[in-house]
């Protein structure tokens, strides 16, 4: 592939409009969407208007004049389109991992009520995101279930007997770019008598999602990343009908309410997803939230036969195409694939370790990120241990990427490790955030 070629691809592009709708600065080739999305161009003028006109002129009225009351169902209606969810089913609120603690409660809760003592394990991957399995560690021994990890995916349907409550795992591996095939695991983890958690934080708007297809349970994820709605954005949290009115919610706060103006001493959930809400919500940050949604669903028009997310999906599987066969060619012998070839286990990231033995436990990747970063090329770095690599880490967003934009990336590779840039002192100093 050349940079013709490149050109080419972009020139045929359908969606290479959507990037005017970001602030790219110059100069850089951003490939960490996968950890913090582009900021849409009509962020700022979104939240100046709701700072200095619906607080600044409106205060407290706003909650009605703005409809600032609705905003967490609104945007849920909108993100619902992109994960397969339908109306009034998603919530945007709180944290990912506040969202999780909820949901992994209400289906633990779920599996107290069955009548069946013996299900009190939660199963998940040993290289699920940290934060996933540090809620599930701290829900489990609060409320005496086992959090059984399996090393492999393949390992995952053996691992579900009949004392499993749960399956709680990510759609797409944040180290690995591995996407789960979620009907599959869905259908047998249902055989095996157990629910179903997804966290979609490396899914939603990158991949296609069919929670109500798959029969899904549960389902949060982050606002930050592929949605583009800026750094701590809020999350997100789904639940399928058949759980609305039986799930228990642990952060019964005020917002989650049935009448939360009636002001009643004691609790009454309201109906559906709503109940997931709990206190005050963030209204500066859903304004900005709802910006970056938009941008994603800028893209629906362009869907073969109004499949969700098909258009994005198509350039997110050629993009990350492009990148490997780049590397692979220009780069032999330096670095060992680690995210699937095969399109239909692969999200929008490109994972590569070093191929050298030394080098892939050592400081190498870290330090190659680090001047990659230095050339304007932005991705990040996932640390392993004993027995997994460290990461170089690549995620890509149709959005705002072009095919151009993947040949420089590959060539500042080339540089980098043609100049032995990375082996300079200042790349080899770790920063507090990799």
């Amino acid at each position: 592939m050349t940079l013709d070629d490149c050109r080419a691809l972009d020139h045929a592009d359908p969606l290479r409009e959507l990037r005017d709708l970001f602030t790219l600065p110059d100069g850089v080739i951003y490939l960490d969407g996968n950890s913090l999305g582009v900021m849409p161009t009509a962020t700022p003028a979104r939240v100046a208007d709701v700072v200095a006109q619906e607080w600044g002129n409106g205060l407290i009225r706003s909650w009605n004049t703005a409809s600032w009351i609705d905003m967490p169902q609104r945007l849920g209606n909108k993100l619902a389109r992109l994960i397969g969810a339908a109306p009034d089913e998603v919530m945007c609120t709180d944290s990912t991992s506040i969202n999780l603690y909820k949901v992994l409660f209400a289906a633990m809760s779920q599996a107290i009520d069955s009548g069946e003592p013996q299900r009190r394990t939660v199963v998940s991957e040993r290289s699920n995101f940290p934060t996933d399995l540090y809620i599930a560690e701290s829900l489990c021994r609060e409320r005496g279930f086992t959090l059984k990890l399996v090393e492999r995916v393949e390992d995952i349907p053996a691992a579900l007997t009949p004392e499993v409550a749960v399956l709680m795992l990510t759609h797409v591996n944040y180290r690995t770019g591995v996407m789960h095939d979620m009907a599959a695991l869905t259908e047998a983890a249902h055989a095996a008598g157990a629910l179903t958690v997804w966290d979609l934080a490396h899914s939603a708007g990158a991949v296609p999602v069919k929670l109500n297809a798959c029969n899904a349970d549960f389902a949060i994820g982050c606002g930050y990343k592929y949605l583009n709605g800026g750094p701590g954005a809020p999350a997100f949290v789904w639940v399928n009908a058949r759980h609305a009115s039986r799930f228990e919610q642990p952060l019964s706060g005020w917002f989650g309410h049935a009448a939360p103006f009636a002001f009643t001493p004691h609790y009454q959930p309201a109906p559906g997803a709503a109940r997931y809400l709990c206190g005050t919500q963030p209204i500066i940050s859903l304004s900005a939230l709802e910006c970056g949604l938009d941008t994603v669903l800028a893209a629906e028009p362009f869907n073969a036969d109004g499949e969700p997310m098909s258009a994005l999906r198509i350039k997110s599987l050629a993009l990350t195409d492009a990148f490997i066969a780049l590397i692979e060619a220009r780069c032999p012998g330096r670095f060992t694939l680690v995210t699937p070839r095969e399109h239909g286990q692969r999200g929008s990231q490109v994972c590569l370790a070093m191929a050298d033995a030394a080098e892939a436990q050592g400081n190498a990747a870290y330090a190659i990120v680090q001047a990659l970063i230095a050339r304007g090329v932005i991705g990040d770095f996932r640390a392993g241990d004993a027995q997994t690599p460290h990461i170089l880490r690549f995620g890509f967003t149709p959005l705002y990427l072009s095919f151009e934009d993947v040949w420089h990336s590959v060539e500042h590779f080339v540089q980098v490790l043609e100049k032995e840039e990375w082996r300079r002192p200042e790349f080899n100093q770790k920063n507090a955030v990799t």
